[in-house]
């Protein structure tokens, strides 16, 4: 009897050893290393066949390896044609690294275009994954209405050394997630294009965007309601609206936007330099903010344009070191006389506005107490 029970468990042992060999190959698919090449998937590469089915199960593979790293490679010299496509987690490997050497377009007709239920929010989405790294120098390249590239719902991500571009609406929109870092970029699209923001930040948090050129339609960065912790810096930006906050409080919703720092941008042949909009409601105050040593040249009026609520006036705007000048003076002239209403508008204009100003100050703001 008790040899019985012996074999008996010694077989139930082996049994179970088998089963998770069989689970731990099935997680790695048979790869004895952490690169997953999505050619080794079946991917064409030539730009007419959906190479889709081969990124997803590529995907697939690269997110279930067991280990500290593994490695996604869309290598140089082809380029894959994509349908709508979901990367989510979460994934068992500490760290995803999506390698993008190749060109990636999405279909340029609407017709072509499978989503599901016949609708498509966006393009290419990153969710729920911790410990993701994109990295160029590959192309992303969208024609279509949706948003480009979405990273939602995750953390620890690492995005550089990659171009996107063409999306007719959001390039890149990160939602709800935090920890991200963007650098090294180049977002371009249709200048004559609405809603082409080259970044998106929404509901996220310990932002970092720098170092990164994006020519857009629209915002070069815009910054959405539950957004905090962002820093921007060394971003050449233009033509496009500049870099914004809002729009905050529509339908009067009450929304914030915290600590936010941009600093060392540069605009050219943009709209707005940095703005801040919000709707004509109680439900959003703008408060301590800081514009300091901006420099540059403007070919419209007003250069410097502070317009707060009655109701909720801004308050805590300290502004130090501005000298924003007219471009040239005959091009002003000539711009002017090409819009009759806006013949005599004021270099800089200042409604319900609490605040200080220090140093330079061109234009003046009669709102703002100076201490010189």
């Amino acid at each position: 009897m008790t040899n019985s029970v012996m074999f008996f468990s010694f077989l139930l042992s082996l049994t179970l050893f088998h089963t998770f060999q069989l689970a731990q190959s099935r997680s790695t698919l048979y790869h004895d290393n952490k690169n997953f090449n999505v050619l080794d998937y079946g991917a064409i590469g030539d730009g007419f066949f959906d190479d889709s089915k081969a990124f997803k199960d590529a995907w697939e593979d690269t997110c279930n390896y067991i280990g500290s790293q593994s490695i996604m490679e869309i290598p140089e010299g082809y380029t894959f044609l994509l349908q709508p496509i979901e990367f989510h987690g979460p994934c068992k490997s500490k760290k995803i690294i999506l390698s993008i050497s190749g060109y990636v377009i999405a279909p340029g007709s609407p017709d072509e275009w499978e989503c599901k239920k016949n609708h498509c929010h966006q393009w290419i989405e990153f969710a729920h994954i911790n410990g993701l790294h994109i990295d160029g120098p590959g192309i992303l390249a969208c024609l279509k209405r949706p948003r480009g590239v979405v990273i939602s719902h995750s953390s620890n991500v690492h995005i550089s050394n990659i171009m996107v571009k063409d999306s007719p609406n959001f390039q890149m929109s990160l939602e709800d997630s935090k920890w991200v870092s963007v650098k090294q970029l180049t977002i371009t699209a249709d200048g004559d294009s609405p809603n082409t923001d080259g970044i998106h930040i929404q509901r996220s948090q310990n932002v970092i965007v720098h170092n990164s050129n994006i020519r857009t339609g629209d915002d070069c960065i815009s910054i959405g309601d539950g957004s905090k912790y962002i820093n921007i810096s060394r971003i050449s930006c233009g033509p496009g609206h500049g870099i914004s906050i809002g729009s905050l409080g529509r339908y009067g919703t009450k929304e914030t936007v915290e600590d936010v720092v941009v600093q060392d941008c540069t605009f050219r042949e943009t709209t707005n330099g940095v703005k801040i909009k919000t709707w004509q409601t109680k439900a959003v105050e703008i408060k301590n903010v800081m514009y300091n040593h901006i420099h540059g040249t403007s070919i419209k009026k007003p250069f410097v344009q502070l317009l707060c609520s009655k109701s909720v006036p801004c308050r805590g705007i300290f502004m130090n070191d501005i000298n924003i000048r007219e471009e040239n003076e005959e091009e002003e002239k000539i711009y002017n006389k090409s819009l009759s209403h806006h013949d005599h508008h004021p270099s800089a204009e200042c409604i319900n506005v609490k605040g200080e100003s220090n140093g330079v100050m061109e234009p003046k703001l009669a709102c703002l107490e100076s201490f010189v």
